[in-house]
């Protein structure tokens, strides 16, 4: 009877246990929950991720491997994007879904607090689409512009979650250092070339070109949509066999076609430049930074310009 009884009393406690877990369960899951930061590309997203460690949870709006300038979010990203704590949108023109998009929390548009270059009136800008605009949306590709984003975003955060504010300003302090040293680097590699013109499918590049002194032959302007005129691809080729450059570059997002076609034609090599609106998934699976692919970025620019 003894033996029965105990038998009852530890099913009953199990039970109990069960019961308690269960309910305690959910509380230590929401109050595990950290809240959302929306960022519209990957050098967004790349600050914030370094500002911010593990006291909230940074997400890219664009997933891995799409192409920034004609993505539209679906339904769950959304939901995802107007329940998040901050949203920072890249801004000129970059996101065409931002028009009209209701935000429940405080939405930036970063384009608003950089510096933004317009393309009119350069020479190097091939560009038969009409009605696009001329502002440049890659303004990340400046350091300077990156350096503002970053205060900027560290600032907002700061607001957000001020018992963070020690952390978040020791993260900004080294990001902007890690930023003047890529400024440092650029300068110092790209300032004795041979050449002093790249040849991209897709005009991504006026910041670096403007900033670093060298040129941008373009074979579409700024929609890496558009498609390139027979004349367009003659003056290339060209201008290609004349300077003689040993490589030409495109993007990881965009057909390579017409620009293989032109490699092929000029007997030159073809190589990725990335212009880091996004990375793709095998950059992604790397764990590469913004700091890794402007590396990288240099090396080839090097090469292409025969900087010593």
């Amino acid at each position: 009877m003894n033996f029965k009884n105990i038998i009852f009393t530890l099913v009953i406690v199990a039970f109990i246990a069960v019961l308690i877990m269960k309910q305690e369960s959910p509380k230590q899951n929401t109050t595990q929950t950290k809240p959302t930061i929306a960022l519209s590309t990957f050098s967004l997203y790349d600050i914030t991720k370094n500002i911010v460690g593990d006291t909230a949870e940074p997400f890219m709006i664009l997933p891995f491997g799409v192409d920034a300038h004609s993505y539209e979010p679906n339904p769950k990203q959304v939901a995802k994007i107007y329940k998040s704590a901050l949203v920072v949108y890249s801004g000129a023109g970059l996101e065409p879904w931002i028009d009209g998009f209701e935000f429940k929390n405080k939405a930036i548009n970063m384009s608003l607090h950089v510096e933004l270059r317009k393309l009119e009136g350069h020479h190097h800008h091939h560009s038969h689409n009409n009605s696009e605009s001329s502002t440049d949306p890659h303004y990340w590709l400046d350091f300077t512009n990156m350096i503002k984003a970053t205060n900027l975003i560290t600032k907002e955060l700061i607001a957000l979650f001020p018992k963070h504010k020690k952390l978040y300003e020791t993260n900004r302090d080294k990001y902007i250092t890690m930023l003047k040293n890529l400024d440092e680097e650029y300068a110092k590699n790209l300032s004795t070339c041979r050449l002093d013109t790249i040849v991209v499918n897709h005009n991504a590049f006026s910041y670096l070109a403007s900033r670093y002194g060298f040129e941008v032959e373009a074979l579409s302007g700024l929609s890496p949509e558009a498609q390139p005129s027979a004349k367009s691809m003659t003056e290339i080729i060209e201008h290609v066999k004349e300077h003689k450059l040993k490589t030409i570059f495109f993007e990881s997002f965009v057909s390579d076609k017409a620009i293989k076609s032109i490699a092929q034609e000029a007997k030159v090599q073809v190589d990725v430049l990335q212009p880091l609106g996004n990375i793709t998934a095998d950059e992604a699976k790397q764990n590469l930074t913004y700091e890794d692919i402007m590396k990288e970025n240099l090396e080839k620019l090097s090469k292409a310009l025969e900087c010593h």
